[in-house]
């Protein structure tokens, strides 16, 4: 048998395998998420807070990239915003704020705190976190993904985010 005379099942096959290939997916086109779905009602067990400021609230706060450092928001959700800082390509550490109205316990450990950071509240935690409370209620947290990304520098970045404009959100 030739060719010519293969080609005429083969292209009936392959049109019928990519009919029963595409009939499969979803239709949908995915939507991006609205300021409505950021509005979740509070529940028993650690769901978010009714009055939680909407991640993406936080963004404008955050340090801006330069000096060799790149900025990449990673998440943002209701109460949390988060964010890479990335140095030459590498992950150097995370920069994150998040509301502790749905999180009471990420408060509570800055309440017998002994240090401060720009004024604020700090506690370190483990050999690589470093965060402070901002306005008894948000929680400003830098976390080295690099051993080179001491604790002098999670103290300076987190000096870099806008302190002062994060404590006049309500």
């Amino acid at each position: 048998m030739s060719f010519a005379a293969l080609r005429q099942p083969i292209v009936a096959l392959l049109l019928a395998t990519m009919l029963v290939v595409g009939g499969c997916r979803n239709p949908q086109t995915p939507t991006p998420p609205s300021d409505t779905a950021q509005q979740v009602q509070p529940a028993e067990g650690g769901a978010v807070a009714r009055d939680a400021v909407p991640g993406s609230a936080f963004n404008k706060f955050f340090p801006a990239a330069g000096d060799g450092y790149d900025r990449v928001y990673t998440q943002e959700k209701t109460g949390f915003a988060e964010a890479k800082l990335k140095q030459d390509g590498q992950d150097v550490a995370m920069l994150a704020i998040s509301d502790t109205l749905s999180t009471p316990a990420a408060a509570k450990k800055f309440q017998n705190s002994q240090e401060t950071i720009a004024g604020y509240p700090a506690v370190t935690l483990g050999n690589t976190q470093t965060a402070i409370l901002v306005a008894d209620r948000f929680q400003v947290k830098v976390i080295s993904r690099s051993p080179d990304f001491t604790e002098v520098d999670r103290e300076a970045w987190i000096q870099k985010f806008d302190l002062s404009g994060l404590a006049q959100l309500k």
